[in-house]
């Protein structure tokens, strides 16, 4: 779903315009745009048609580029998806993570056990917990997870997530996590500080009791290499992964360089800190993932001519 995007016509698309528009325009000519190949009309190749070629020609030239985001370590998957559409990606983390206030209670409630679910929330969210299950000694407890990427690092640790949601959103999870008869009717929820109340609403709204606590921070970058960050300023499109993302890399470019490019988020929630920022060029997927988000970059790529309409 485009949301607020308005692409602007490059060089080529304009002169097309201003072309074919010119009724004195003298047959036999070709593109005005710079440095455009000279093509030569017959009968059979109208003006219009030429001067598309062109510009088709143009568009395609150069590769296109993305920017990619989340902290060091976790945007490969990002990554390899765009390469497969012969897309060049920089890669300018913009966030990175530290301890939040209640870290350190992590352990104690595990050995406790006095709760039905924890619930993880991203892929940060489920490394913290597995920190903290193994200071607590690895005791067995049922995990919940928002969606497939969480639920991946946990399997890496040997946890089996028991309950995944359909959307990876806080809300649905909230709507669609079981309760278990004869149990505590208490969530375990180890959130970022920054974390909305999303999930802690739906889940009180569906009967749960829960327990918040922030056990990490999401902070973002304030000095980049120059050299990278010029690297991205030309990019097409920008990826962004979380608010704190969003807020970092318009604070290192500024609102004006930052409104001219494509913002493609992973979900709703990053979109809003677009907005809020004052960029109104937006795409996110309805349902937050790696493939969706890819699906958001391409379809912009291909509406700004970086790419064709159809890709093998």
């Amino acid at each position: 779903m485009m949301l607020g995007h308005t692409i602007q016509r490059t060089p080529c698309r304009a002169s097309h315009a201003a072309a074919s528009g010119s009724r004195s325009r003298p047959a036999g000519t070709s593109c005005c745009c710079p440095k455009a190949p000279q093509l030569p009309l017959s009968s059979k190749i109208s003006p219009c048609n030429a001067l598309r070629a062109v510009c088709r020609v143009r568009c395609a030239a150069a590769q296109p580029s993305v920017v990619v985001t989340r902290e060091h370590g976790k945007n490969g998957k990002l990554m390899k998806a765009l390469t497969k559409y012969n897309i060049s990606c920089v890669e300018l983390p913009l966030i990175e993570h530290a301890p939040g206030p209640d870290r350190d209670q992590l352990p104690g409630l595990l050995q406790q056990g006095s709760f039905d679910w924890v619930a993880c929330t991203s892929p940060e969210s489920a490394a913290v917990f597995i920190e903290g299950w193994k200071a607590a000694g690895q005791p067995k407890v049922r995990v919940a997870v928002v969606g497939g990427g969480t639920g991946e690092v946990l399997d890496a640790a040997g946890i089996q997530p028991e309950f995944t949601a359909t959307k990876a959103l806080g809300k649905v999870m909230g709507s669609e996590l079981p309760h278990i008869p004869g149990g505590s009717d208490t969530v375990l929820y180890p959130a970022s500080v920054k974390a909305s109340t999303d999930l802690q609403d739906s889940l009180a709204a569906a009967g749960f009791n829960v327990q918040r606590i922030n056990t990490y921070n999401t902070v973002g970058v304030t000095n980049v290499d120059k050299g990278l960050l010029e690297q991205a300023i030309a990019a097409d499109v920008v990826t962004f992964g979380s608010p704190s993302a969003v807020k970092a890399w318009v604070a290192l470019v500024g609102l004006d360089n930052a409104k001219q490019k494509l913002s493609v988020c992973i979900g709703s929630t990053s979109a809003k800190a677009c907005w809020n920022a004052g960029l109104d060029k937006v795409l996110y997927p309805d349902a937050p993932g790696i493939d969706t988000w890819v699906e958001q970059v391409v379809k912009g790529l291909q509406e700004m001519n970086r790419l064709p309409a159809v890709v093998a």
